[in-house]
């Protein structure tokens, strides 16, 4: 099970990864931690207004952050040590989900990327041909057929049970997997990025990073009656963003989705979004969006967030500035440092 790691091109981090955009779950407020007296500047106020009205709740904010911080800053030892745990003690029961096949795409997902590597195509045929639009720029599909699906699932709980360590999402999903710790990057999700969204994506969204993803992150959540029932309002570090609903059984827990992230909540109307079993939705990764909670049931969803060197060299989507490069592993955030080799690199994912 590889830990893929593009051989084109070395990917970095933003420092800022360790302070900005922690989540308080309690409060549903991502807050950036630099020191205490700037978060008591910052948010003091705030999280008095949602019910943090004691210096001991204060404290105990405080020392959830800290724990946070440091997570963050041992992730890749972390991850790396998973990892050589997985390969040593966890056996699969479908291998073959670990590497991507076309049988196990929806025929129109198919149709749809076919038509998208032909040299006449444009995005209003696209848009024909895809018949749904769920939201403003937010694209639904399906994408795999509902036994690839089932498959996938079965090898999820497989491993959700057994003794190998597991690698939580984020601060936000506390129950499902990163993906490349089972080794999913090399054989299933790179091929599907490059091979079978990058035509989709340089055709609907240019203007946000779409010509070159040139790297991912890829992981499934799961919602459960007893464990997370919904998602608070967010958005993805990425350029664009691959959500599918894989399954089970389960009722309500619809997406919405409002506007870019540098819109006031104020001035937003939020538009709700069916997600069904096999369907994906694609969208740009600043577009703020949640999802609500499910009634009964459980659902599983696949998620990749993919990124484009060439846009976040720029500008770090989760800090706002020009980024400030540490090391990371596999595809980190997505950074690179030699501008030059990542225009080469921009080139060859157009030429996909």
């Amino acid at each position: 099970m590889p830990n893929d790691k593009d051989s084109r091109c070395t990917f970095y981090t933003c420092s800022c990864f360790t302070t900005e955009n922690i989540f308080l779950e309690e409060f549903k407020l991502h807050v950036k931690f630099q020191s205490e007296h700037q978060f008591r500047l910052d948010y003091q106020a705030v999280l008095k207004k949602l019910g943090c009205c004691t210096d001991k709740q204060f404290k105990d904010i405080l020392n959830k952050i800290a724990e946070e911080v440091e997570r963050r800053q041992s992730i890749g030892v972390k991850s790396a040590e998973r990892v050589a745990v997985i390969k040593e003690i966890y056996e699969p029961i479908h291998d073959h989900v670990y590497n991507l096949q076309e049988s196990y795409l929806a025929p129109q997902f198919k149709q749809m990327v076919d038509y998208c590597r032909g040299e006449e195509a444009s995005e209003e045929a696209l848009l024909c041909l895809m018949q749904t639009k769920a939201a403003p720029r937010v694209y639904r599909f399906p994408v795999f057929n509902r036994t690839f699906c089932n498959e996938l699932i079965e090898e999820l709980e497989h491993f959700e049970q057994s003794a190998a360590p597991k690698g939580r999402p984020n601060t936000m999903n506390k129950y499902g997997f990163l993906l490349n710790e089972l080794g999913f990057d090399e054989g299933f999700v790179t091929p599907l990025r490059e091979q079978y969204l990058q035509p989709l994506t340089s055709l609907l969204y240019p203007d946000s990073g779409g010509l070159c993803l040139d790297s991912h992150k890829a992981f499934v959540v799961k919602y459960d009656m007893h464990e997370d029932l919904d998602l608070s309002y967010h958005y993805d570090n990425a350029e664009v963003t691959l959500n599918v609903s894989l399954g089970k059984e389960f009722t309500e827990g619809n997406l919405y989705f409002g506007d870019m992230r540098e819109v006031p909540l104020s001035e937003t109307v939020c538009t709700e979004v069916e997600h069904k079993v096999t369907e994906g939705l694609l969208h740009r990764g600043q577009h703020m969006h949640g999802a609500l909670p499910i009634s009964s049931g459980q659902r599983w969803n696949l998620i990749v967030w993919m990124r484009s060197s060439k846009e976040r060299n720029k500008l770090c989507p989760m800090c706002n500035k020009k980024p400030t490069l540490v090391d990371g592993e596999g595809f980190a955030d997505g950074f690179t440092k030699d501008s030059g080799s990542s225009l080469l690199q921009n080139v060859s994912c157009v030429l996909h």
